[in-house]
């Protein structure tokens, strides 16, 4: 049996290389729309989120869920992280747990890429898939289920509710934001999935000036293409959610979002995935709309991943 003091020692040993990992999270580029939208008094920057270790904006929330329950000693080598997911918050605690060595097991609706598939699979991550029709809520359910049937056997993210999502992007994606722009946003954008993003950056930005504006987007219709994206109507809203914070919602059609894929493409030169071209999509409509002003938004992921979309529009 284990003595005290090497447990205490394999808990600090796990918790100094997760502070290591850190460093390579986080801290990703402004990236300007130059040619798809032209004005010199509205301007146009979005956030290149896979350029950090995980490959999306969800390795902010994922390495910081899981580096709060290494500290606790909730999470460790003994204990799988169990989560749901649609795939880029999936694939980060994979990167993260194969680093550190933790095994991870999530709950993942059957439609997800097969390309997002092939990566969890790679980083050796046990899937229980789930039914393709029910998306997110139906993955969380299961993972609820799982936990419950074992609590012992797993540490439970929850990144729906856990709070370490919103305020990875409080403490990170909102200072970076005010940095990078020299403190001139005006409007931030971005679409509604766990909604961590959007209420974490938005509340850091809304402390920062009252005035910014912030804009949520989610589809336009219930069964869409926008994989992560919620149609708040009809689905679960995340209690990490804080709806007073937006000034406006709008909806983004799958259709737009596709479109905008190949002119991002020809026109700026990047590769982006379909809530990527969304959140730009929401941001090109709002720079019509004003007479001057600073935008920013998120391209939480690239095209990589997304092997069928990219298939059909090229």
């Amino acid at each position: 049996m284990e003595t005290l003091s090497n447990i205490e020692n394999q808990k600090l040993t796990l918790t100094q290389k997760s502070e290591e990992l850190g460093s390579y999270i986080g801290q990703t580029p402004l990236f300007p729309i130059q040619h798809l939208y032209t004005s010199r008094q509205v301007k146009i920057f979005a956030k290149l989120e896979w350029q950090q270790f995980g490959d999306s904006v969800k390795a902010r929330p994922a390495y910081r869920i899981m580096r709060k329950a290494i500290k606790q000693g909730t999470l460790h080598e003994e204990v799988q992280l169990l989560d749901a997911s649609s795939g880029n918050t999936g694939i980060a605690y994979a990167h993260i747990g194969a680093a550190l060595g933790i095994p991870v097991t999530l709950c993942l609706p059957e439609n997800a890429s097969d390309e997002r598939k092939r990566i969890l699979k790679a980083l050796n991550v046990n899937i229980e898939f789930t039914d393709r029709g029910g998306g997110t809520d139906v993955a969380q359910h299961v993972a609820r289920e799982m936990y419950e049937r074992a609590p012992d056997r797993y540490y439970y993210a929850d990144q729906y509710s856990n709070p370490g999502n919103w305020q990875a992007h409080y403490n990170t994606t909102g200072p970076e934001i005010l940095k990078q722009t020299n403190g001139k946003v005006t409007h931030f954008i971005c679409g509604l999935g766990t909604t961590g993003t959007f209420t974490g950056t938005g509340r850091l930005l809304k402390e920062y000036k009252s005035d910014i504006r912030l804009i949520g987007l989610q589809p336009d219709l219930a069964m869409h293409g926008l994989e992560g994206w919620k149609h708040l109507e009809t689905a679960h809203s995340p209690s990490i959610y804080d709806a007073s914070l937006a000034d406006d919602i709008r909806a983004v059609s799958t259709e737009r979002a596709h479109q905008l894929i190949t002119l991002t493409a020809r026109k700026e030169g990047v590769l982006i995935s379909p809530s990527s071209a969304a959140n730009l999509a929401g941001a090109l409509e709002l720079a019509g709309e004003l007479e001057e002003g600073v935008i920013v938004t998120v391209f939480p992921d690239d095209l990589s991943k997304y092997g069928e979309i990219l298939t059909q529009l090229f």
